[in-house]
């Protein structure tokens, strides 16, 4: 699928997030890609408003909270990113590089359902040349060590990139960075724009999967597990050095055969060409007090387990703890799924399980 931004045809309301209302900043409008954006709203003829600051966004639709904090999830914000220091993004990069905030997905377990507080709508940054300069001055500071960022600690930009283009911009930027690479992670399939990009294989596209349990109760407005995997396959053949992460991982009924299940149709769906370099991120579920009372306000009728009696206690590195499994269940959750991933993946990588 083509973007706006990299001066195609225009998006279409096929895109998987088409906004229902849109906020311009004015600034962003000095930026080509912010015109673009704008010209895209006019010819698909949804409402936009202009606004001084995302800050100043308190009028949304809906007469209760849980009304707006759903209409705020079709909410897009067009700016400027003013902050150019990038936050640390252990363990899976040196840095988080923002080119957006906020997701479409409505998946229960999520932490930006604290993280983003009130505002919740998404926001995208026209200023892509400011953001890759600042980047630059990462890598060159960490000169001669190779430089990690992260690129959807905040977002997943994979949805939005069919109105953006801005991960194209970072794969083309990166692939001429000796030392710099680039990854992110999407529970979305429009990647159809990025297969033609100039990667030089410095880019790592990782697509988060889980068992069906935790799909089809926990992750809505999402891609299908199977468009996920036909998207790996499509990177794959592209060239992309690939990964999975199996995220969150829950403990429940069944929970061996649904993992099995989850790895065994991985291993069916893709190709020879994704093998090679593979690697997986392995994420146990885990929850804040806050979080818990937010998500139960937000999706009353979740079955996300979040019983506190039946965790431990975990502190993490800033001085804030979250409820993680007990180490007996944990243990067993690490052994089983690496084992079915070498049984599949016998080349495969494991990076972390946390």
């Amino acid at each position: 699928m083509s973007t706006i931004a990299a001066g195609r045809s225009k998006p279409s309301r096929t895109t998987s997030f088409v906004p229902e209302l849109v906020y311009f900043e004015p600034a962003a409008l000095d930026y080509p890609k912010g015109r673009r954006i704008m010209d895209w709203v006019r010819d698909s003829g949804i409402p936009y408003r202009m606004t001084t600051s995302h800050n100043r966004i308190t009028n949304l639709p809906g007469e209760t909270e849980t009304e707006q904090y759903k209409i705020a999830k079709r909410t897009l914000v067009v700016g400027i990113r003013k902050t150019l220091t990038f936050d640390t993004s252990k363990p899976s990069a040196e840095y988080a590089i923002p080119i957006a905030t906020g997701c479409m997905g409505h998946c229960h377990y999520c932490y930006l359902q604290t993280t983003l507080g009130a505002k919740p709508y998404i926001r995208v940054y026209v200023n892509t040349d400011d953001i890759l300069k600042a980047a630059k001055g990462y890598i060159d500071e960490r000169a001669p060590e190779i430089t990690r960022f992260e690129a959807a600690c905040t977002s997943d930009p994979v949805g939005l990139e069919p109105i953006t283009g801005s991960l194209r911009e970072l794969i083309e930027f990166m692939a001429d960075q000796p030392l710099g690479r680039l990854r992110f992670v999407t529970k979305f399939h429009t990647v159809d724009s990025l297969l033609d990009a100039r990667h030089n294989g410095h880019t790592r596209i990782r697509f988060s999967v889980n068992d069906k349990y935790v799909i089809n109760h926990f992750e809505p407005s999402t891609s299908r597990f199977e468009d996920r995997i036909e998207a790996a396959a499509k990177v794959a053949r592209a060239g992309y050095p690939l990964g999975f992460i199996i995220a969150p991982i829950i403990w429940h009924d069944g929970w061996q055969e649904g993992y099995a299940e989850l790895l065994a149709s991985l291993a069916q769906a893709l190709p020879e060409e994704a093998l090679p370099g593979l690697t997986f991120e392995l994420i146990q579920h885990r929850f804040t007090k806050t979080a818990k009372n937010v998500i139960e306000k937000r999706y009353p009728k979740t079955k996300l387990e979040m019983d506190i009696a039946k965790r431990k206690y975990k502190w993490g590195r800033w001085g804030q703890g979250k409820y993680v499994y007990p180490d007996e269940q944990a243990e067993a959750l690490r052994l089983f799924i690496s084992e079915r991933i070498f049984e599949h993946f016998p080349d495969a990588n494991i990076e972390y399980f946390t």
